[in-house]
């Protein structure tokens, strides 16, 4: 017998069953005993709640011939007929695939005849707000005014896409997403009829990565215990399954930003990505690691809210006293923003070290809370002995006389190499013909001239000059050049220091060349 996935193997066969939903099911099983069915109903609620589930554990009880306590016996003939697929009195239709006018109309000639065995013909319609509007106008007044042996239980993830003229007309339900410890003791329940060893630590981050959902949560236990089949399943077995990443790394990172020492940011980023780690998950979690962060910030009783282990929360508490509120939630902003970017971005890993350096340098960002970094940025800059001036508009350092503080105007070369004038005449012309992501970073660079004809190309940040300065990206920019005039250049790439202006540093040969071609024409 082939292999059955463990969330079709224990999917719940009676109401007792179904975990997380009380409420609901409390209700249908009142209105099964008290014979107050209802014609139409309407079950709301993210992937893997149960909607589905209930919706056939509610067909089965309403045509028990002994139901017990409001749930199906699951031992009559009508209770077997409908649990293995047999039954003519429960049809289920995909709405995602049935969607058409005609699809709805099949339906309006069937609930016509009366069930051939049962009390109750129910229509299961799954993803239901995948109708057309012509289904949906279709549907209304079968739904409205069916016969009195129809039952209609409409599933949907997205209620808001449903007319109101349908909403009018059903009971509606909403299925709240399963805590993490309704998630967790159903795993437990389950590893344990299927005799594995799983650490209790590796069933709670599961079950917190199942986001509410317990389909979710039996699929990644399905998938991390198939790998590592015969052993016991342990909490770092689940991180390199999915492809997640410890606290303890979390920690690390902070720790390296807090510090704004990009070099080793860029290293942490570079040995997860050699791991194998998904980059959005780790975007997520760390999302969630500042989010925890942020918690024991804002109180000192947390420990019963925040699911980790006493050396965790330790360490949380010692790096609450490292950041200031508003630096957190700064931080937790730009990292919201990323986990959605990186959903569907090509280039996963540049935006994700863009987002830290954005961490580490909150001048790059021009938003308000960003103030409070930059000005003790200022601060630490001033404590070890720098001081700024408003007229100036550049660091004095203490100690030192102006005359030897004083920037030296960058000098023109005697005369510009003729090739290196020809590049720079037509380089926005030789950018434009570049692969998009290296085209959209030479438009930020400025030229300039190095030593014998060596072209410079100047970029404002570390980012944009990492990027050009590749190996591939320079090949690419020389071969360009090659075609345009017929010779190879040398290049060199750099990044403008902080808080310099190229004019100060660098001659402007872009400038030069036009302000000749001007003359000429004059």
């Amino acid at each position: 017998m082939s292999y059955m996935a463990l969330y079709r193997k224990f999917r719940p066969n009676e109401f007792e069953d179904v975990k997380g939903q009380n409420a609901i099911v409390e209700t249908l099983k009142n209105q099964i005993k008290a014979e107050r069915i209802g014609h139409a109903y309407l079950f709301c609620g993210t992937r893997g709640t149960g909607k589905t589930t209930v919706a056939k554990i509610f067909a089965r009880a309403v045509n028990c011939e002994h139901p017990v306590d409001g749930s199906p016996c699951g031992e009559c003939a009508m209770c077997r007929a409908i649990a293995d697929g047999s039954s003519m009195n429960v049809i289920e239709i995909d709405a995602a695939s049935n969607n058409g006018v005609d699809n709805i109309r099949e339906i309006r000639e069937e609930v016509s005849y009366r069930p051939a065995e049962g009390r109750y013909k129910v229509y299961i319609i799954d993803e239901v707000h995948m109708l057309s509007i012509g289904a949906f106008n279709a549907l209304l007044k079968t739904l409205e005014e069916p016969p009195e042996y129809v039952i209609f239980i409409l599933a949907t993830t997205e209620a808001h896409k449903i007319p109101v003229t349908i909403l009018s007309r059903c009971q509606r339900y909403d299925f709240k997403r399963i805590s993490i410890e309704t998630i967790s003791s159903r795993l437990k329940e389950l590893i344990e009829k299927e005799q594995w060893k799983v650490e209790e630590r590796a069933v709670r981050y599961i079950a917190r990565m199942a986001d509410g959902s317990m389909r979710d949560a039996l699929s990644l236990l399905d998938q991390c215990a198939a790998f590592y089949i015969g052993q016991e399943l342990t909490y770092d077995h689940v991180l390199e399954v999915l492809g997640a990443v410890d606290a303890e790394v979390f920690s690390r990172l902070l720790r390296e930003v807090l510090a704004a020492d990009v070099r080793r940011v860029m290293e942490t980023v570079e040995e997860l990505v050699m791991q194998g780690r998904e980059l959005s998950q780790l975007a997520s979690d760390f999302t969630w690691y500042l989010r925890n962060l942020l918690l024991v910030k804002c109180s000192d009783d947390m420990e019963d809210v925040l699911d980790m282990s006493t050396e965790n929360l330790a360490r949380l508490k010692e790096e609450a006293l490292m950041m200031e509120e508003e630096v957190l939630i700064r931080y937790i902003r730009i990292f919201s923003d990323l986990t959605s970017q990186l959903k569907y971005a090509t280039q996963k890993r540049v935006l994700l070290e863009i987002a830290l350096i954005k961490l580490c340098r909150p001048q790059m960002e021009t938003a308000q809370d960003t103030l409070l970094d930059r000005i003790r940025a200022v601060e630490e800059q001033l404590e070890k002995g720098v001081v700024y001036t408003a007229a100036e508009e550049k660091p004095v350092y203490e100690g030192r006389s102006r005359e030897e503080m004083q920037e030296k105007k960058p000098e023109l070369p005697q005369a510009l190499d003729e090739d290196v004038k020809a590049v720079a005449k037509d380089f926005r012309k030789i950018a434009n013909e570049a692969s998009p992501m290296l085209r959209t970073y030479l438009k930020k660079a400025r030229l300039s001239a190095g030593e014998g004809r060596k072209l410079l190309i100047v970029l404002p940040d570390e980012v944009s000059a990492g990027v050009v300065g590749s190996e591939a990206h320079k090949d690419e920019i020389k071969k360009l050049i090659a075609e345009k005039i017929g010779k190879e250049m040398e290049l060199d790439v750099r990044k403008l220091d902080e808080g310099r202006r190229f004019e100060n540093c660098f001659v402007d040969i872009e400038q030069i060349i036009n302000m000749e071609i001007t003359v000429e024409d004059d």
